[in-house]
């Protein structure tokens, strides 16, 4: 059975009409690089008729309200037991695509036809292998909604809990609803951390990045898990935000995350990938990597 984004309407009132409406916001901030966007010009991506950025102003209002240390410690603790389900790799895919989205405006391929458009640009520039599952397997956390968590506590810009909030965060304004905004311990500048401590001892604001990091943490090489883990986090990878916090490892990691970023954004193609010849390497590749089957 397939389940398509408008269905999740049943369980809560979306800001979002599809969940990659996050991602034509982020390619509006940043509208580049032409060279990994072969099919169209960038501008071109996400082109709504008639683009409505309330929706996306209502989801980042929800995210930011909600996002709080608290609730980053009550989702941890319930999905990085990876106890609700488990299925071959391939299965897992399956499981993604009940997550295909009717109103994506620029193509109607399913979630797993997308991430293969990802692996396959990353591919075709000759990076390792290991980076090429990663563009197959970084969204994977979006199972989140399938499990029912509402879509501002599954994609969106990420940021560090307890801690000051930076001001180049995508609306700022809506952490004054935020009860960690009143918690004098949260809003200094370092927070409940200390200076260069290392993003791995800073709490991120839930999502998919964290739980695909969490799922292959024991699979991939650092410069992988790192792309997984903080691809949606902007505020550091695009502004320059939270310096202050990284260490020497961090510094040395975010060139990767920069590299991984555009594939991310600007792979998308109307055109669908042949699959019966692909499918040789990829099984291969899952196999070298990845254990047979997926918990989660």
């Amino acid at each position: 059975m397939n389940t398509t984004s408008n269905n999740f309407t049943l369980k809560e009132k979306k800001p979002l009409s599809s969940l990659d409406e996050w991602e034509d916001d982020v390619l509006q901030r940043y509208p580049e690089p032409e060279s990994i966007a072969s099919a169209k010009t960038t501008d071109e991506y996400r082109n709504y008729e008639a683009p409505v950025r309330d929706t996306v102003k209502e989801f980042y209002r929800l995210n930011h309200t909600y996002q709080t240390y608290d609730f980053v410690q009550e989702k941890r603790n319930n999905f990085l037991k990876f106890n609700k389900k488990e299925m071959p790799v391939w299965n897992a895919f399956e499981f993604l695509n009940q997550l295909v989205d009717d109103s994506d405006p620029d193509t109607d391929l399913d979630q797993f036809q997308h991430l293969l458009q990802t692996s396959e640009a990353i591919r075709k520039d000759g990076h390792p292998d290991w980076m090429v599952l990663v563009g197959l397997m970084h969204d994977m956390g979006k199972v989140l909604c399938l499990f029912g968590e509402p879509q501002w506590a599954v994609v969106g810009d990420t940021f560090p809990v307890g801690c000051a909030y930076s001001g180049k965060i995508v609306y700022p304004e809506f952490f004054k609803n935020n009860p960690d905004y009143s918690n004098p311990e949260y809003q200094t500048q370092y927070g409940v951390y200390k200076k260069g401590c290392g993003l791995r001892n800073v709490n991120m604001s839930w999502g998919h990045d964290e739980y695909i990091y969490q799922m292959l943490k024991d699979y991939l090489p650092e410069s992988g898990l790192y792309m997984l883990r903080y691809h949606s986090f902007y505020a550091w990878h695009r502004e320059g935000e939270y310096s202050y916090l990284m260490d020497d490892h961090d510094k040395e990691m975010l060139k990767w995350v920069k590299l991984f970023n555009p594939y991310d954004l600007y792979s998308k193609n109307p055109e669908q990938p042949d699959w019966k010849k692909l499918k040789p390497y990829y099984e291969e590749l899952v196999q070298k990597y990845l254990p047979s089957t997926l918990k989660f």
